[in-house]
């Protein structure tokens, strides 16, 4: 069956060198940034090391260049009256058309264009109201990026001001819980997008359901962030669907030792600028099982998601899109007694996850310079966990139940409205329905006393609105001022949140940044119904946690390819959660144990956050590019007691290297061979001290909470490489791969178990080294 495949494959690529055509169509659509309405006659330069090839939008903006020679571009843009733009490292293959939206900034005042410099597009956020805290992620870097794995999550981790880790993809922003973070999907918000989300992490999991296949450019904000993004604390991930294309169909098909992918786009029909996209990915860990923990060989997984673009001739522009996943994993227990060291041996557990989100956009131009935009969306999220554990006479005993599911439904509409020159405002209002079902069982670690904990559901709603204005105050100095206010009906709790940014072009290529915000972020709704024996709601009338977010940056870009940002900040959180009289704050949720919480809790806990972020890049030129990133900072946290303790994510520095290098080879130039790689040292995990006495009594690891996360382990030295050969021939091209994460084989940390053998507890600790060697055909 092997030798059939390879044959095949052998057939396709020698059946397509018959072909030594290497080109390729640029087309896209030049619009303006605010309105996003169409530029028309603008100028378009693909400029590749030496040569150049210059072509001039019509008049609704939209542009096409046909025979591309295959290679790597970076195409200015501009356009009398507006700042011209430098799209950077944009790659043309010969198996799919490059079709780009390009959005130009207006001028205050009309300028020569020769006088103005460009921007280059990676350095701010595609959000014209976003002018501090934010950065555009690309999906050419999540597919580059040594260690992304094609996952947006893991690229992000590479950014300045985040750490994570290999076994989880949360995103831990300064400090801050990866609960904190917001993910956003086509102006809806929506629940943890990851696969075996929320397990050991709230907030993140093993990797996104949405394949850099489907995802366009997506803004990643770390600090402040505009108005019209509420109910976030430490950051937000604002992603989008790209439409698929509309002018020929396209294809790709991967296999690899995770699994396979397929993705599809084209147009609806002939004539009709309509198209649709999508992707679907299915994975079993099966083949590298070998490599992976001895509970991970049941790992699988799948994922679907898709977006149709449906514009009208009188009716305006809808949308339809969604995405989704189901996973299974689990355990079985080890039939021989004397093999027993750790209850996981004892185990035998089903678990299985879903979360799904579809939703219906329409946007309509009202005139030239306004527009409105509205999304009718709806969201679900579920675990169900069945564990059970083997007694001494090979019995299966009930553990633990959790089955735990949430919906949304959120019906948002906004308003986009250019005065004039100088102002522009953006308007909105936003309707979230929320419910929660939530049963859990549980038992003491013999499997004795399996009792109900909880079993409740619960509903409300959180209303916001928005109100956000950019001011253009001269040509070089722009201000954005704006407010979020939410409304939480269950107890009728709400905040009213200002926002501010300011930022000073002081010379051509250099900038000031000044970015205030406050910000809030309601709790997952199962604890506001958690109840007493009396069956009172102890904690309904919990309030939002709320932070003071305060950065200033400077930019520097060095010629076209050299960028230098330095961002000092400082976040001061308050209105914590936290249980009374104890060291438990909501700032150190991540998951296991924080599902349930049975305990009254207050809004009376602190914390602050606070350090200096660096990035350094050099964009790719002549094949070769490299980001130096790093940020030292300190977080710490305040429960009722007097006491400033470490946060459970104060790692307190972070350096980050990631550089590459590609190749064009064959007769004609037309294949890439390409390496990168990435590193990072970033501070250990902290924890709390062991009980010893205490473990050894209950036979499970207790911990010392009188002086939390006062212990951590040693620095952690991570690495990842990617190796890939790409063959590009006419209409169709070949991609072999092999990505490999954790080449240096750090243990990932996932807390102290106990061993039953040794009567001590231990260090849990696993070697996650994750290869997938793939091959992919695009056509």
């Amino acid at each position: 069956m092997t030798k059939k495949i390879l044959l095949i494959l052998n057939m396709m690529i020698i059946s397509t060198s018959l072909f030594s055509q290497n080109y390729q169509t640029v087309r896209g659509s030049v619009c303006e940034k605010i309105t996003e309405g169409p530029i028309p006659y603008a100028s378009v330069m693909l400029q590749c090391q030496n040569s150049k090839i210059v072509a001039t939008a019509d008049s609704s903006g939209l542009f096409s260049i046909k025979h591309v020679p295959i290679g790597r571009y970076d195409i200015k843009v501009s356009s009398t009256g507006y700042e011209p733009i430098i799209l950077k490292e944009i790659v043309v293959s010969s198996s799919k058309e490059s079709v780009l939206s390009i959005m130009l900034n207006e001028h205050a005042k009309q300028l020569d264009e020769i006088t103005v410099k460009p921007n280059t597009n990676k350095a701010e956020a595609m959000n014209p109201m976003s002018l501090a805290g934010g950065r555009m992620l690309s999906v050419e870097e999540a597919r580059r990026y040594a260690g992304g794995m094609d996952d947006p999550a893991r690229l992000a981790s590479s950014f300045a001001g985040v750490t994570s880790s290999i076994g989880n993809n949360g995103i831990v922003i300064r400090g801050n819980a990866p609960t904190y973070l917001q993910w956003r999907m086509e102006d809806v918000e929506i629940p943890n997008p990851n696969h075996f989300a929320d397990v050991t992490s709230f907030g993140g999991g093993g990797f996104t359901s949405l394949s850099s296949q489907v995802l366009g450019n997506s803004d990643f904000y770390t600090g402040t962030f505009p108005s019209e993004y509420g109910n976030a604390i430490s950051g937000v991930f604002d992603m989008k669907l790209r439409n698929g294309n509309n002018v020929k169909h396209e294809n790709t098909f991967q296999i690899g030792t995770i699994g396979i992918d397929m993705a599809s786009e084209g147009p609806i029909k002939k004539n009709y600028n309509g198209s649709y996209i999508f992707n679907y990915r299915y994975s079993t860990l099966s083949l590298i099982s070998p490599l992976l923990p001895d509970d991970a060989s049941g790992t699988k997984y799948q994922d679907l998601s898709f977006k149709f673009f449906l514009p009208s001739s009188k009716f305006g522009v809808f949308t339809l899109w969604g995405t989704g996943l189901i996973d299974r994993s689990g355990t079985k227990p080890e039939k021989d007694k004397d093999k027993w060291e750790y209850e996981q041996d004892k185990q035998n557990q089903d678990v299985k996850q879903y979360m799904a989100a579809c939703g219906l956009g329409h946007k309509i131009y009202i005139n030239e310079s306004t527009f409105v935009k509205s999304t009718l969306a709806a969201t679900v999220s579920g675990l169900n966990m069945h564990t059970e554990l083997m007694n001494q006479d090979n019995i299966l005993c009930p553990k633990n139940i959790i089955k735990n599911t949430n919906w949304n439904f959120i019906i948002a509409s906004s308003i986009n409205k250019k005065f004039n020159d100088v102002h522009t405002n953006k308007t909105g209002i936003q309707w979230t329905g929320l419910r929660y079902d939530m049963l859990m069982k549980d038992s003491n670690h013999n499997g004795n006393d399996f009792k109900t904990i909880n079993n409740c559901s619960g509903s409300s709603s959180l209303l916001s609105a928005y109100s956000s204005s950019l001011f253009q105050l001269s040509e070089n100095v722009d201000m954005t001022v704006g407010v979020n206010a939410q409304f939480f009906t269950l107890n009728s709790h709400y905040t009213i949140e200002p926002r501010f940014a300011l930022k000073w072009k002081f010379l051509k290529s250099q900038s000031l940044s000044l970015g205030y915000g406050m910000h809030s972020r309601l709790e997952k709704l199962n604890y506001y119904f958690v109840k007493s024996e009396n069956g009172s709601l102890i904690n309904k009338d919990l309030d939002f946690t709320k932070s003071h977010n305060l950065s200033i940056a400077y930019d520097v870009v060095f010629g076209y390819d050299y960028h230098l940002k330095v961002e000092p900040y400082i976040q001061y959180l308050y209105s914590v959660p936290v249980i009374p009289d104890s060291t438990y704050s909501f700032v150190n949720l991540q998951g296991n144990d924080d599902w349930f919480i049975s305990n009254a809790l207050e809004n009376k806990g602190k914390a602050l956050n606070y350090g200096i972020d660096f990035t350094f890049e050099h964009y790719m030129r002549k094949g070769f590019y490299y980001m130096f990133t790093s940020s030292i900072f300190n977080s710490r946290y305040k429960t009722t007691k007097s006491e400033w303790y470490n946060t459970r994510y104060n790692r307190n520095y972070v350096f980050n290297i990631i550089a590459g290098k590609e190749w064009y080879l064959g007769k004609n130039k037309q294949n890439v061979f390409s390496i990168n790689g990435k590193i990072t040292y970033q501070g250990g995990d902290r924890y709390s001290p062991i009980n010893i006495s205490l473990s050894k009594k209950q036979q499970d690891a207790i911990y010392n909470e009188s002086n939390p996360y006062s212990c951590r382990l040693s620095p952690m030295l991570l690495s990842h490489l990617t190796v890939t050969y790409k063959i590009n021939k006419k209409s169709i091209s070949h991609e072999f791969s092999a990505k490999l994460m954790n080449i240096t084989g750090y243990k990932d940390y996932y807390g102290h178990r106990y061993n039953f053998k040794k009567n001590s507890v231990e260090e849990e600790r696993d070697a996650i080294i994750m290869p997938n060697i793939s091959y992919k055909i695009e056509f």
